[in-house]
């Protein structure tokens, strides 16, 4: 039996005999020569039906549509197969209309049968599948790849479910490398806009003095360089979504342009005089206080007001270390499957180790050590051996370690770069993740700060 169970509703009984014997060899049938008869047939849990579009008791076309519209309010997910007249094209095509799969006019060819309801069979298969991975899925991360079953993420997918419809500007808060684009991508995703355009944009990326002609566009001419005229951010996110990410790094400038954007939707190129209009949802993200920033006089407080009308907070690693196993799970799945590699378990004790971390470097700390260990440890299983210095069994660091023990087991290099990266975990932890500020208590500016970030994985 290579097919599966199916529920035939035909009156004619030579061709009911004629059915039964094409599929013997690969089906199991059932049949009802009528309507009512034909819809218990739902109890015995058919993969799918098929049947005639006159049936008793008035054999109109009518009498096969509602029994199909019946089976399709009762089991959605069952696939049905209609038979119709040489004549009944337009009948057939009203099935389908109502959610037939197919149809297929009489005399049954075996063969083309067969085809058919083979067919049917595989995508009723593979809807089912798509629905339990769906189920699955989104018991695991609802949203993607934002892992997550905590209460805090839990409250978060609530909450980006109910914004993403709308054209509401949201501000996204949230720690470095908590996840904020990903939020932001969800809410894209689950709006209107979904098929156009989504344009990210990194604040704190954009030299000053082009910040504006990256966002708004330049005309020809329009500074030193300026070659051709060139379309900004926003243009580009036309009917879909602008994220600006960092958005306490946006010049005086740029905010007040920001500003009348929001208001109007209407700006001029940089160095233009014709007016562009704009239809886009914008996302905006910090790590940042803003209203810190409004009482020191850097933003804007009438901006704050207009980017402050949702407000989505990502809570930080350390709130929600319950979810800390399952991110290990996803990424190196994730990350097995990039290079090539089996995916290395981890040990009880290595993920002890790793929910007792404090991580300030989020999520995004936590994916870079474990594509890191993927790369790098060549047995099945990672264990509390393997992971770097600032992972101990009990939570610490390397720093509580004699310096005795730590020399005779690291090289200078590698000491040098142990008490650089815990250096830079403990500023910016201190810091509440805000590495512009975590900077500034090291003494060292924002370019460095993103190589050292970058180079420790922070």
């Amino acid at each position: 039996m290579t097919g599966g169970r199916v529920a035939i509703v035909e009156d004619d009984r030579a061709l009911l005999d004629q059915i039964r014997w094409a599929l013997k060899s690969s089906w199991e049938v059932s049949a009802a020569e009528d309507a009512v008869a034909g819809l218990a047939l739902l109890d015995e849990q058919p993969d799918l039906f098929l049947i005639d579009l006159r049936l008793p008791p008035s054999r109109e076309p009518k009498e096969g549509l509602e029994l199909l519209r019946a089976i399709r309010e009762r089991r959605p997910e069952v696939p049905v197969v209609v038979m119709t007249g040489e004549r009944e094209r337009g009948h057939a095509l009203k099935a389908v209309e109502l959610g037939a799969y197919d149809f297929f006019r009489k005399p049954v060819n075996p063969a083309e049968l067969a085809v058919i309801l083979g067919r049917a069979l595989e995508r009723a298969r593979l809807v089912a599948e798509n629905l339990a991975l769906r189920d699955e899925m989104s018991a695991r991360h609802s949203f993607g790849p934002i892992v997550g079953t905590s209460p805090p993420m839990r409250k978060l997918f609530r909450e980006i479910e109910k914004v993403a419809p709308s054209d509401a500007t949201v501000l996204i808060t949230g720690q470095s490398g908590t996840g904020k684009e990903l939020v932001a991508q969800s809410l894209h995703r689950g709006s209107p806009r979904a098929s156009a355009p989504f344009i990210a944009v990194n604040s704190s990326a954009l030299p000053e003095a082009l910040a504006e002609s990256e966002l708004f566009g330049h005309e020809k001419g329009a500074f030193t360089g300026a070659v051709s005229s060139r379309p900004g951010k926003f243009e580009l996110a036309h009917r879909g979504t602008l994220f600006l990410d960092e958005a306490a790094t946006l010049t005086p400038s740029v905010q007040a342009k920001l500003l009348r954007v929001l208001e109007s939707r209407k700006f001029e190129r940089v160095g233009g005089n014709r007016t562009v209009s704009v239809d886009i949802r914008l996302l905006v993200a910090t790590n940042e206080d803003l209203e810190k920033r409004v009482a020191a006089g850097t933003f804007r407080e009438d901006l704050y007001y207009r980017l402050n009308t949702v407000v989505l907070r990502i809570p930080p690693l350390r709130e929600r270390p319950g979810d800390i196993p399952m991110l290990v799970d996803y990424f190196r799945e994730k990350w097995g499957k990039h290079h090539g590699r089996v995916p290395r378990r981890f040990s009880p004790a290595a993920l002890e180790s790793l929910v007792k971390h404090g991580w300030p470097g989020n999520v995004r700390e936590l994916e870079h050590l474990v594509e890191m260990l993927t790369l790098m440890v060549e047995a099945e299983e990672v264990t509390a051996d393997d992971l770097p210095g600032a992972f101990t069994k009990g939570g610490g660091t390397e720093v509580s370690r004699p310096l005795e023990a730590r020399a005779a087991s690291e090289s200078l290099p590698e000491a040098v770069a142990r008490f650089e990266r815990e250096l830079l975990a403990t500023a910016i932890s201190r810091a509440d993740g805000v590495k512009a500020r975590a900077a500034r208590s090291l003494g060292i500016d924002t370019n460095q700060m993103r190589y050292l970030c970058r180079k420790y994985g922070l």
